[in-house]
């Protein structure tokens, strides 16, 4: 005898009412704890925004406290051991957490806001931004915790948390929600979080923006139309980018590897390393190359950076965070990337700033292998103008920086260079 179907059991399966208001439920759900974690950071954010820009101001005013980095670093050390934060994984630990659910202690975030504070204020080659990413992804994830979330959605949160302090700091929610969500494992988007980090970057913004925090935005007036000659320059320059990406990753990787090896003592290796930066400083005569470094980003897109800047970059923060010293990698690769593209302007009587713009596009590709977030990156710094150039350059750096990274917890999950799914690490 045949089975008959339950006409009722089917209505209820496919009663587009129980889907809609499960959907509900979820968004109503992320508005919350997006909007919740978006308000939190963006507050704590602002506070970090504030810091550091008070500690780059005084240190301008007073420029003998450079000599003093290495004392500082002392102080970083001891915070970091006060806490039991003896092998400190920066933002790989964040990366980690979210990938595999490792646990982001309570203290990451007080510890990187004052240890990069210290850092700027004493004359550190970093930047803010990868030390905003640890400081929201710790809150994002204490907060999860805080809410006896389950594990999948305390990831989420954790993304919601980094969204919004990059968000707050650079004042770009539409690179800070999608590079919440590439950065992990590349290749892999967690939709799940879209809402959640979109509203948790948009709250962040506006919050920082209310609170007076002013963005970087810079202006690119020459875009000539994309012609073929101007894609060859465009795609040389973004292949150039990524060979500097490399040599960047790897001389961060270097020189941590080889402080480690030569002073295993986290006290003498970060003395060390701050009398070996703040010698350099004195020596060179100038501060280009201290801090964030947003004012020579603003030389290269005029075309008065100088040719050499680029390099010294690279070695200056690759002492200063191989020897321990806290911040971030992003804003120096954007300094490096529009140091190099002017350098190429220079070369070969291109505009500046569009070089730089590309530069700085190409950079953060080539470092942090997004290449959304990059390309989204040089439309809210730089405007759409110019998307032909960027969208060359960003496609070209991604496939030609092959799998190095700022992040060794970073994962590849597809081939950049066939069809293939490969779950490779980054080197």
């Amino acid at each position: 005898m045949e089975k008959r179907e339950n006409p009722i059991n089917n209505i209820i399966e496919h009663m587009p009412d129980l889907d809609l208001l499960g959907r509900i439920r979820v968004l109503v759900r992320w508005l919350s704890f997006g909007g919740l974690t978006g308000l939190l950071v963006g507050l704590t954010g602002t506070a970090f925004y504030y810091s550091i820009s008070w500690a780059m101001e005084f240190r301008k005013g007073h420029d003998y406290i450079i000599a003093a980095l290495p004392l500082a670093g002392l102080l970083i050390v001891f915070l970091y051991r006060l806490c039991k934060d003896y092998e400190d994984k920066g933002t790989n630990l964040v990366i980690k957490s979210i990938q595999e659910g490792d646990n982001l202690p309570v203290t990451k975030a007080p510890l990187i806001f004052i240890s990069t504070t210290l850092t700027h204020l004493f004359g550190g080659s970093t930047g803010r931004e990868s030390a905003a990413l640890q400081m929201g992804g710790s809150l994002g994830y204490n907060l999860g915790r805080l809410f006896k979330l389950k594990d999948g959605d305390i990831k989420i949160i954790t993304m919601c948390g980094m969204s919004a302090a990059f968000s707050a700091l650079f004042g770009t929610p539409m690179t800070a929600a999608f590079m919440a969500m590439e950065i992990e494992n590349v290749g892999i988007m967690y939709y799940s979080a879209l809402v959640p980090c979109v509203i948790s970057a948009l709250v962040a913004t506006g919050i920082s923006r209310y609170l007076g925090v002013s963005t970087e935005v810079f202006t690119v007036n020459v875009v000539p139309e994309f012609s073929l000659y101007n894609a060859v320059f465009t795609g040389i320059l973004g292949i150039l980018c990524a060979v500097v990406s490399v040599i960047f990753c790897q001389t961060l990787k270097f020189a941590g590897r080889n402080y480690k090896k030569l002073l295993p003592n986290p006290y003498i290796r970060v003395f060390v390393g701050g009398v070996i930066v703040a010698g350099l400083t004195f020596l060179s005569g100038v501060r280009y190359f201290n801090g964030a470094g947003i004012d020579v980003i603003e030389m290269a897109i005029k075309g008065e950076a100088p040719f050499y800047a680029f390099l010294l970059k690279i070695i200056f923060t690759a002492l200063t965070l191989g020897a321990g010293y806290k911040g971030g990698e992003i804003v120096p690769a954007l300094y490096i990337g529009a140091t190099f593209g002017c350098l190429y302007s220079q070369i070969l009587g291109f505009d500046p700033a569009l070089c730089a713009a590309i530069g700085m596009g190409a950079l953060f590709c080539g470092v942090t292998n997004c290449p959304i977030s990059s390309l989204f990156i040089c439309f809210e710094l730089f405007g759409f103008k110019g998307m032909p150039y960027y969208l060359l350059a960003v496609a070209l750096s991604y496939t030609f920086s092959g799998y190095s990274s700022l992040y060794s917890s970073q994962k590849i999950a597809y081939s950049k260079f066939h069809n293939k799914y490969v779950n490779r690490q980054t080197r």
